[in-house]
Formats: C-alpha cells, sequence, structure tokens
C-alpha cells in the first residue's frame, strides 16, 4: 500500500491528465485528433507561459495578481509600435519586453524594500496596469499590425504553430533555470524557509526581485502572443488570466506556502484545464459549467496542497 501511495504522491498529477484524456477519448469522438491537440496546445500555450512566470514567484513564497493586465498593458505597447513600414519587429518586441521587467521589478522592489504584502503589492499593479493599457490605447483596440507581428501568434515554424514554439521554449528555459542554476536553488531555499535562507548568507530580496521580474516578463511575452493572434492590441484582454494560470501551478503541485514545486507540474496543470475545457466545448457544455467545475478542481488540488504538508 505503501508503494502505490508513494507512486500516487509522485505522479499523481500525470496519472490524472491521463485519466482524463482516456475517458475524454470515449466521450468525445475527435479528441485525440492531430487537428484538435494541435488546437488545445495552441489555447493553453497563453496561460502555459503565465503560470511558468508565476510558478517562480510561489515557489519563492510570493504571489502575482497583476499577470491579466500586464498581459493587456504589454499587449497595447507591442501593437501600438507594430504598424505595417513603421518599426522593425524587433522594437515592438523589446518594448514590450521591457515594460514586462519594469512592472516586475516595481513589484519585487515594493515587496522587499517597502516590507508590503504580495497581495496588496500585485492587486495594486493588477488596477495600475489595466489603467495604463487604457490610457496608452485611449480605451480603443491597437489595430493595423504589421504581418511580421501577427506571424508570432497565427504562423507556423515547421508546421507548428508559432504560439507551441515559444511556449515550448520557455518550457525548457525555466526548467535548466530551476533545476540547474544557482538561482534556481536559491529561489527553491528563500520559498522554503525564508530565514534559513538569508542566515545562510543568500541574497533573499535579490532573490524575490528576479522571481517578480521573471514573471512579469513572461507575462509580456504572454501579451505579444495574444496581441499577435487576435491581431489587436485590446487593453481589456487578458481579464482574470491570473486566476487560471495560479489555478494551474496549484493543480501542478506547487505549493501555495513555497518552496515545493515544478515546471513540468504547472505544464501538467496547465494542460489539465485546457483538456478539460476543450472536452467540455466539444461536448457542448456552457461555459457556466466549466467554471464550476475548474473551481471544483483548484479546491481540491489546494486540499491535496494542505495536506501533503501537514
Amino acid at each position: 500500500m505503501k508503494s502505490v501511495s508513494n507512486i500516487f504522491s509522485r505522479y499523481g498529477i500525470l496519472l490524472s491528465l491521463i485519466f482524463i484524456c482516456i475517458v475524454l477519448s470515449f466521450t468525445t469522438p475527435n479528441f485525440f485528433s492531430a487537428q484538435n491537440l494541435l488546437i488545445v496546445l495552441r489555447q493553453v500555450s497563453i496561460n502555459g507561459i503565465l503560470a511558468i512566470g508565476v510558478t517562480f514567484v510561489i515557489i519563492a513564497g510570493g504571489i502575482d495578481l497583476s499577470l491579466g493586465s500586464v498581459l493587456a498593458l504589454t499587449g497595447v505597447v507591442a501593437a501600438s509600435f507594430a504598424h505595417p513600414d513603421t518599426y522593425p519587429l524587433v522594437v515592438p518586441l523589446i518594448l514590450a519586453l521591457l515594460t514586462g521587467v519594469v512592472i516586475g521589478a516595481i513589484n519585487g522592489l515594493t515587496i522587499t524594500l517597502g516590507r508590503v504584502a504580495p497581495f496588496i503589492v500585485t492587486l495594486g499593479m493588477m488596477t495600475i496596469a489595466r489603467g495604463l493599457a487604457l490610457v496608452f490605447s485611449n480605451g480603443r483596440p491597437v489595430t493595423n499590425l504589421s504581418p511580421s507581428f501577427n506571424y508570432i501568434g497565427g504562423g507556423n515554424f515547421l508546421g507548428i504553430p508559432v504560439p507551441i514554439v515559444l511556449f515550448m521554449l520557455v518550457i525548457i528555459i525555466t526548467i535548466i533555470i530551476l533545476s540547474n542554476t544557482r538561482i534556481g536553488r536559491y529561489i527553491y531555499a528563500v520559498g522554503g524557509n525564508e530565514m534559513a535562507a538569508k542566515a545562510s548568507g543568500i541574497r533573499v530580496n535579490r532573490v524575490k526581485l528576479f522571481a517578480y521580474i521573471v514573471c512579469s516578463m513572461l507575462a509580456a511575452l504572454a501579451g505579444i502572443i495574444l496581441a499577435s493572434r487576435i491581431t489587436t492590441g485590446q487593453p481589456n484582454a487578458g481579464v482574470a488570466y491570473e486566476l487560471d494560470a495560479i489555478a494551474a501551478v496549484v493543480i501542478g503541485g506547487t505549493s501555495l506556502l513555497g518552496g515545493k514545486g515544478s515546471i513540468t507540474g504547472t505544464v501538467i496543470g496547465v494542460l489539465i484545464i485546457g483538456v478539460i475545457n476543450n472536452g467540455l466545448d466539444l461536448q457542448n457544455v456552457s461555459s457556466y459549467y466549466q467554471q464550476i467545475i475548474k473551481g471544483v478542481i483548484i479546491v481540491g488540488a489546494a486540499l491535496l496542497d494542505r495536506k501533503s504538508n501537514r
């Protein structure tokens, strides 16, 4: 019994994903088609990038509620400089990513130097970034984007949609950072026991700052992809996206107490949410019921997290 329990504790999330896929394969005939699987991966790519970013923050013992607003702001910034025959493609990309870096730095510095709770800081930034998106765009969608910019969200690379390629690259890079670098080990140490990390010589404030910058920079990347995919910079885009991202992280086994989690688990959590949404869509289940099901899954994952940390 103990060996079965150990297997479930280590691979329970993956087994859950496999079980959900098997059920949907019997109840939804087109679920396992190559076209539908590509649709699922394309749909989850934006939430996946957001979820990976917030994984850094949660492992470090924090939280970030500003993701959706940062996505909207950076999408508007990128779209504003991505009109045809104006600037090279690199200009809107760099400006959007720099906007994300600045917002992450503001969040991190306010939390570490100002000693304000992450919940409050990022809740405030959620409102500020949304307001800036509306001001920057005059409350209207930014249209007339260049074909090269639209390629990011709508094009294919070697037959694979570009958003999926970018999602895979983010997965690989962040796994390397968390698993094989000093800063990755420091993030786990700070989230696990901040006082012990500080006593061992780790510069806790710098580690937290790094986590928040990574989180907002990946939110900016997601904003670029979304603006490119819908061919407009929408100041009202990304509403409640942070909730889906945090839900995927929790479902993937990352502890809300910090110090525990992985990019692999987050990716599986993202896929679980995406697969369930896709399966329910194929079965014409109302979006209202989808919200209820998603909420039940989140609460269940949180209860499992609490039980495993006792």
